[in-house]
């Protein structure tokens, strides 16, 4: 609800000022006040308050040396409600307190294709369908594992205010699969123990109708890859600015006790933040504890180290996909078009790249490199090599 005070008695000076959600209003001359009226003598520096006693009635307090006035009457105390006249001191200026009762919205006069108002900032949908307390406004994305929503929770009990959000979706085929449920749920323990400005915050996760569903923060941007396809390769500084933030997520995620293995580095999981222009990392579906029983396969052709393909992830593996991600950035093209044999091994070659300086493809070579004991040892050292490359 928004609470008005408009209306100076002179009719020079118009002004209005709008509270919502105040504790408490204060008038007076001192500019720490909510309502300054400086150029009143007669108002004392700190001359009245208001705070609320319901949604209705606020409680007035005189504090001014000169007096004040509610609808004539001079008071010490009073209740104001909508309409009434409050005058500061008997040559002070009169002001009008009204309260803006919230309208529904008509969402009347949006853009074709809004999933929000621009007058109010609700939602605009044709029908409405709600999963636990979020209104689902579309469909996000399709996956084996499920399906992806962006959603709205309007009561706020997560965030403190309303907000959207990604609704994760467990496909109820997978449901009688324990492997498929363990990954799901695997996923939301994890994000709930995690903090860092480069992964996605966790909101919920909870059961409805015997299909899961994980609730995490919306992150506005394009993915990596998207942004490869669109636009074209970059250029190595800014490939190597990326791999670099990157790292440091992985440097966290490796730093926990146990240490987090991702597993599935690859640019279509770095979404580049529309606001501040970082990378966040995503999908935390395939993250696995070291410690933890081994075995699962999970990775991307191109961009598994040979030890994840055997079922024996390690943090280094994670530092061997930033060399893939890397190459894709600056070429446009699949990682796995640029694997040679070398002896028993397969390499991942980059020499004949022109537009890779010899530092950089030293670089990417080491990190690559099939043997784990023969890259760099943590994300951190990667990320110190890159930064010497740019």
């Amino acid at each position: 609800m928004k609470r008005e005070s408009p209306l100076l008695k002179d009719g020079e000076l118009s002004k209005e000022w709008q509270f919502e959600d105040a504790p408490q209003v204060r008038l007076g001359r001192a500019p720490d006040n909510d309502v300054v009226l400086e150029d009143f003598a007669a108002v004392s520096r700190y001359h009245l308050t208001l705070r609320p006693i319901d949604e209705q009635t606020w409680q007035l307090t005189n504090l001014g040396t000169n007096g004040t006035f509610l609808n004539s009457q001079l008071v010490s105390q009073g209740q104001v409600v909508s309409g009434d006249i409050l005058q500061l001191a008997k040559d002070g200026p009169c002001l009008r307190w009204q309260l803006i009762l919230d309208q529904p919205c008509t969402h009347e006069q949006n853009p074709p294709q809004s999933l929000f108002c621009i007058h109010c900032g609700e939602p605009v949908v044709t029908e409405e369908r709600f999963i636990h307390q979020y209104q689902v406004l579309r469909v996000l994305g399709l996956g084996g594992m499920g399906t992806t929503y962006l959603a709205w929770d309007k009561t706020g009990s997560l965030t403190g205010k309303p907000i959207t959000l990604v609704l994760k979706e467990m496909n109820a085929d997978l449901l009688s699969v324990p492997k498929a449920q363990e990954l799901f749920e695997r996923e939301a323990r994890i994000l709930k123990s995690l903090d860092h400005p480069g992964i996605p915050q966790y909101y919920d996760f909870f059961t409805e109708q015997k299909r899961k569903y994980l609730a995490m923060e919306l992150i506005h941007g394009q993915n990596l890859e998207q942004r490869i396809y669109e636009k074209g390769p970059v250029t190595p500084p800014q490939a190597i600015a990326w791999g670099v933030q990157v790292c440091e997520i992985l440097a966290y995620l490796h730093s926990l006790d146990p240490p987090l293995v991702h597993r599935d580095v690859k640019p279509a999981n770095l979404m580049l933040r529309q606001r501040d222009r970082q990378v966040i990392l995503l999908d935390f579906g395939a993250v696995k504890e070291i410690g933890t029983p081994l075995g699962t396969r999970i990775g991307a052709e191109g961009y598994s180290a040979p030890e994840q393909e055997r079922g024996k992830p390690r943090p280094q593996s994670d530092v061997f996909a930033i060399a893939p991600t890397l190459l894709f950035l600056m070429t446009g093209q699949a990682p796995i078009t640029y694997y040679r044999r070398r002896g028993q091994q397969f390499r991942l070659d980059v020499a004949d790249i022109p537009t890779i300086t010899p530092a950089l493809q030293q670089v990417m070579t080491k990190a690559s490199h099939p043997d784990l004991r023969q890259r760099y040892p943590t994300a951190q050292a990667l990320a110190q090599a890159l930064r010497g490359c740019g």
